[in-house]
């Protein structure tokens, strides 16, 4: 089973050279962390800035630096910053090649929420619904059940929609999958989790083709 670090490994696997990616908060953050050196990345963050670095170490923290969900970060030579409007402009003309996200649920279909819980206090929606409204490759770091051991991986999802449709790979703690026309396809095992273990763990229908590998470090 993988930890969120873990989790964020897997992912940067997926960021390509001369890709322009979007890190939502929470899980997300942690990709730029685990990115190849050999390739290169711009990171762009909704309040305006292309060309964040990896976490700041601990007394080297500069407190005006911040990403959208106000953690320090660091930014690489030759970052810019710019307003949201531009930053947006960004995002909703298609410019980001890849968008990682957080989610609370996952439909079978591709549906998100990751913005809301009916009753409790939210800043608001945030950006999210720009990016899930205008990106065509998205990725969603989650834990595969909640704390009372449910499943995020659902038939339908229960909470406020944030997109429809618009998921194309999941990286949870449990199994890398992809959503295809027939459900949540099985692509990878996290380090000693079974298949069953998984199908468990799934709400939504699991599709199982072959033998399935473990993921490589």
């Amino acid at each position: 089973m993988l930890d969120k670090n873990g989790i964020a490994r897997r992912i940067a696997k997926e960021v390509k050279n001369g890709y322009y990616v979007n890190l939502g908060i929470g899980i997300p953050t942690l990709v730029a962390n685990f990115v190849r050196d050999d390739i290169d990345v711009e990171f762009q963050s909704e309040n305006g800035i292309l060309g964040m670095g990896p976490f700041p170490f601990e007394g080297e923290e500069d407190a005006d630096l911040i990403n959208a969900g106000k953690q320090t970060i660091t930014a690489l030579p030759g970052a810019s910053f710019f307003d949201s409007a531009t930053s947006f402009a960004m995002i909703r003309g298609r410019h980001v090649d890849l968008t990682i996200l957080g989610a609370m649920e996952v439909a079978e279909n591709g549906d998100i929420a990751n913005w809301k819980i009916p009753g409790k206090m939210v800043k608001g929606m945030g950006g999210a619904m720009d990016l899930v409204a205008s990106a065509e490759n998205i990725i969603v770091a989650m834990m595969h059940t909640n704390r009372a051991g449910e499943s995020k991986l659902l038939k339908r999802c229960s909470l406020p929609l944030t997109g429809v449709g618009c998921v194309t790979k999941i990286v949870t703690n449990l199994a890398v999958l992809e959503v295809t026309s027939n459900g949540f396809l099985l692509k990878e095992r996290a380090p000693g989790v079974t298949v069953e273990e998984i199908r468990n763990a799934t709400e939504g229908v699991l599709v199982v083709e072959g033998e399935v590998p473990e993921m490589e470090d």
